[in-house]
């Protein structure tokens, strides 16, 4: 602004003392104007100097910043496992509290519960129950702030990251897929993943058809963030994604969000039809949890009730007003 400012006073000035040469004889008009277009060039290349300023000063701050976070020791350690130790207990929570580091209040609380080999465990909630939060534990994104956590026939501690991230598969709320072919993000990293296993991995998540719809197959390319691909299909890819590979878990944390009920009616008929998969899905939907073995129902980050989809319409009232609230939903759509 002050650069603006000098250089706007001083064309007024030219203006000024230039009128009376001119009207005096000893200077030109187009002389003036002259001046004045050479004023205005000088202040074009100030103001890039100015912005120039700017740019260092900024990226010296965030180069500080960059370094602060790279240079930050983690808090959570992993072990040496590098093999998953099987048992028919997939997973146990035993006491298990949670609180993020900037809360006072507990996100999670002195909860118990195990998902055995081959089920499929539904958990339903209302906004901010911690159901995400719940995910977020399992995956070992977070460690427990109080309790046990024991993954197979080892606390979850114990296993190296690789191993974890091999073993338990998440497909988040927000459909993430990354710039490359629809192939390069099924593999994720992985190699030696034949043509059969993507189309399968596909079948199973419902998305055939964009493969189908487009001219380069696998080879398709994908923008970043998969802007090209609408909400369902980004959905239905990172769901394909995560079925690519062996592992013993698959968490769905709301991911299905974006799909008709039809879509999401064949994806769970899928899912339930692999044989020693164990899936939990997270849900504000009790649609999508009829079929569940189990339901767990949370409450303010605390556990009120654990049941079918019938039992628990007949004992828990949390779980009988999210239903009626999904029915009328589904009623006015």
């Amino acid at each position: 602004p002050l650069t603006y400012v000098i250089i706007n006073l001083g064309i007024i000035g030219i203006l000024y003392l230039g009128s009376i040469k001119v009207n005096n004889g000893i200077l030109l008009s187009g002389d003036i104007v002259a001046l004045i277009n050479y004023i205005n060039q000088i202040l074009v290349e100030l103001v890039k100097l100015a912005s120039t300023i700017i740019l260092i000063s900024k990226t010296i701050a965030s180069t500080s910043r960059v370094e602060a976070i790279l240079d930050s020791k983690t808090s959570m350690h992993y072990g040496h496992l590098q093999t998953y130790e099987d048992n028919d207990t997939i997973i146990h929570f035993d006491h298990v509290s949670f609180t993020y580091p900037s809360s006072k209040e507990e996100s999670l609380s002195d909860l118990s519960f195990s998902i055995r080999k081959g089920e499929t465990i539904g958990i339903i909630g209302s906004t901010g129950s911690g159901k995400s939060t719940l995910a977020h534990l399992m995956t070992r994104f977070y460690d427990a702030t109080s309790g046990v956590i024991q993954l197979g026939n080892q606390p979850i501690e114990n296993y190296s990251e690789k191993t974890l991230r091999n073993t338990i598969h998440i497909v988040m709320q927000k459909a993430q897929l990354f710039n490359g072919t629809i192939r390069s993000n099924l593999l994720a990293g992985q190699k030696e993943i034949s043509d059969e296993t993507l189309y399968r991995a596909l079948e199973i998540a419902q998305a055939t058809d964009i493969i189908d719809k487009k001219e380069n197959g696998l080879d398709e390319i994908v923008e970043q963030g998969g802007r090209n691909y609408s909400g369902g299909q980004r959905q239905r890819l990172s769901i394909a994604r995560s079925l690519v590979g062996e592992f013993k878990l698959l968490i769905l944390d709301d991911s299905s969000s974006a799909l008709d009920y039809a879509t999401d009616a064949k994806l769970r008929a899928a899912l339930s039809s692999l044989e020693n998969l164990t899936t939990v899905i997270i849900s504000q939907r009790t649609s999508a949890l009829k079929n569940a073995d189990r339901i767990l129902v949370l409450e303010d980050g605390r556990l009120v009730a654990v049941g079918t989809h019938e039992s628990l319409l007949k004992t828990c009232e949390v779980y009988k007003e999210i239903d009626v609230t999904c029915s009328r939903g589904d009623a006015h759509e």
